[in-house]
């Protein structure tokens, strides 16, 4: 499952995070220096209030059954509705893209009619919202796929050593399924059906997933991809699937509606790379004339990819920087201001700041990263944390 979030990515749930806790770490200053990330951009589709995003977050709280989005959903995207471009948790594309409890889907006419509830509430507030689209290949497990399937993958190659959460607990790892290129075909089809229930639903476009080891990443590492067809082997066979689905989503709803994810150099989820700086330079030289409505770059590595990515780019490019601290807004905005980004993602601080843009115009203090309820559950550790206007929830962690 792609339970975990830190420093506003979606994490692999291992046996480090569970019941929902997150370490409590120092938090960075705010108010000073962030100019740059509250200033309005404009690019092709994208009209943003600010240069602020709300990374995606799994949250676990969608129906487990139906996949349909929690009923407080609507109210927690509203809430963030003030960051310039709000992207969701992840969305799973079909059956066995469903990473684990409470993950929410883009595969039936009821989760398309509960993501509608949301993006309402959201475009109600002036906000703009991506559906993150997402298949965690081999980061899930028998009992959260439907008739205790396999997970897939390019190969079979396990997870070691490795747990990961359940609706049964703790469970160590499978060695997954190697998919068949007929079915490599019909999950970039079910790539493109999803973006195209997203657009149905109101989304003002989607993300497609393709970092922090899940499948399409799965696919460019080498040592997640042993394949000697034409999806493996070369830089060019291992991007050969994140090319397909990118072009199959552009073809289904538009360029200027989709976004990418990419986190290069990333060893999260057992992932390696040999040559990354290599590979994603092929990977954006190729997707740069589809003429994307973003490049979302997590860096995680000592690769320094914004930087190095950022003159091969020339669309908008949102960056995320990863640590056991939340994201800086300080950081994010002297990314703007060096030109290496034209928008910055931030995970955890809007989890307890609802109206972090705001906080971070007035210097108001930001309320420290949830530490309880950030998995499951109900409205408790959600939709509760208030407005600055509001007494606080929690003792602020930085003035």
């Amino acid at each position: 499952m792609s339970a975990g979030v830190v420093a506003g990515r979606e994490r692999g749930m291992s046996a480090r995070i569970v019941a929902g806790q997150v370490r409590e770490t120092e938090i960075p200053e705010a108010g000073a220096g962030v100019r740059e990330l509250l200033e309005p951009y404009r690019a092709g589709r994208l009209k943003l209030a600010n240069r602020l995003a709300m990374a995606p977050m799994t949250r676990g709280r969608a129906d487990d059954v139906t996949g349909v989005p929690s009923p407080h959903a609507a109210t927690y995207y509203r809430q963030r509705a003030g960051a310039g471009l709000l992207i969701t948790e992840g969305v799973y594309v079909n059956a066995l893209a469903k990473g684990g409890p409470g993950i929410p889907g883009l595969v039936t006419d009821a989760q398309t009619r509960g993501w509608r509830e949301v993006t309402e509430a959201v475009h109600a507030e002036g906000g703009t919202v991506f559906a993150q689209l997402w298949h965690v290949g081999r980061m899930t497990h028998p009992a959260t796929l439907p008739d205790g399937e396999l997970p897939v993958a390019p190969s079979a190659v396990a997870v070691e050593g490795k747990q990961i959460f359940t609706r049964d607990g703790m469970l160590d790892h499978v060695t997954p399924r190697e998919l068949t290129v007929g079915e490599i075909a019909r999950t970039v089809r079910d790539f493109a059906s999803a973006a195209r229930r997203a657009i149905d639903a109101g989304f003002d476009g989607v993300e497609i997933h393709g970092a922090n080891g899940y499948l399409i990443q799965q696919f460019i590492a080498d040592n997640t991809n042993l394949r000697t067809d034409e999806y493996g082997g070369s830089v060019t066979g291992r991007l050969r699937f994140a090319t397909e689905v990118v072009e199959a989503v552009v073809t289904e709803v538009g360029a200027d509606r989709v976004g990418l994810r990419i986190s290069p150099d990333n060893a999260e989820n057992q992932l390696a790379e040999t040559d990354a700086p290599t590979t994603y330079r092929a990977l954006v030289d190729a997707l740069d004339p589809l003429g994307l409505a973003y490049l979302h770059v997590l860096e995680n590595g000592a690769y320094g990819a914004i930087a190095d990515l950022r003159p091969r780019w020339s669309g908008t490019l949102v960056a995320n920087t990863n640590g056991p601290a939340p994201s800086s807004p300080d950081a994010g905005a002297r990314l703007v201001r060096n030109g290496h980004a034209d928008v910055v993602a931030l995970g955890r601080l809007f989890m307890t700041n609802p109206d972090l843009p705001t906080r971070l115009a007035n210097g108001t203090p930001l309320a420290g990263p949830p530490t309880e309820n950030v998995y499951g559950g109900g409205a408790e550790g959600y939709i509760d944390y208030p407005p600055a206007t509001d007494a606080p929830k929690v003792p602020a962690a930085i003035a």
